[in-house]
């Protein structure tokens, strides 16, 4: 089997850095990093006592990791605003929290070194479980303001509308 169908004489895997999130139907300014999509499958052990000595393995639950954007620091308020319907600071009990649009789904693209839309995620329901506004901040350094935030999910699957992209060629 081909490694790719349309593309059949390339051999390289996509690179990764060259990406894009978006949600509300927008793309998020500045996210530079994106952690790992991960899902885990708890293994349940059962036996019946005339079995050998040896456990059968049957899957359990599923569970999703929660999802790291980072990016540098900017006056775009996306992450923050996001993170405050989970919870806000100063609000009267019992309005600290907005329980009607705190969870979004989101999508992460992936795109080909020419910029061509190769691959995407679908997350669903993911709310924002931890922000970090202002990372540390070094006088002796010499780097980006971070900001960050992890959200948590119930699923992601592949976008299987987004096709393999017919790679250009230069002459």
């Amino acid at each position: 089997m081909a490694k790719f169908e349309v593309n059949a004489g390339r051999f390289d895997p996509y690179k990764n850095f060259k990406f894009r999130v978006k949600w509300d139907g927008r793309y998020v300014a500045g996210v530079s990093k994106v952690s790992a999509l991960k899902r885990t499958t708890e293994v349940v052990e059962h036996r019946e006592g005339g079995d050998l000595s040896f456990a059968r393995k049957s899957p359990g639950q599923t569970k999703f990791e929660p999802i790291t954007l980072e990016r540098g620091v900017t006056h775009d308020r996306e992450f923050e605003l996001w993170a405050a319907k989970v919870w806000q600071y100063g609000r009267d009990l019992g309005a600290e929290r907005s329980l009607k649009d705190f969870r979004k789904d989101i999508i992460i693209e992936l795109y080909n070194e020419a910029g061509q839309l190769a691959l995407a995620f679908k997350v669903y329901r993911a709310w924002v479980s931890e922000v970090t506004l202002l990372g540390e901040l070094d006088a002796n350094a010499n780097a980006v303001a971070i900001q960050s935030i992890v959200l948590q999910n119930e699923g992601w699957e592949r976008d299987t509308d987004v096709p393999e992209p017919t790679e250009p060629t230069i002459n």
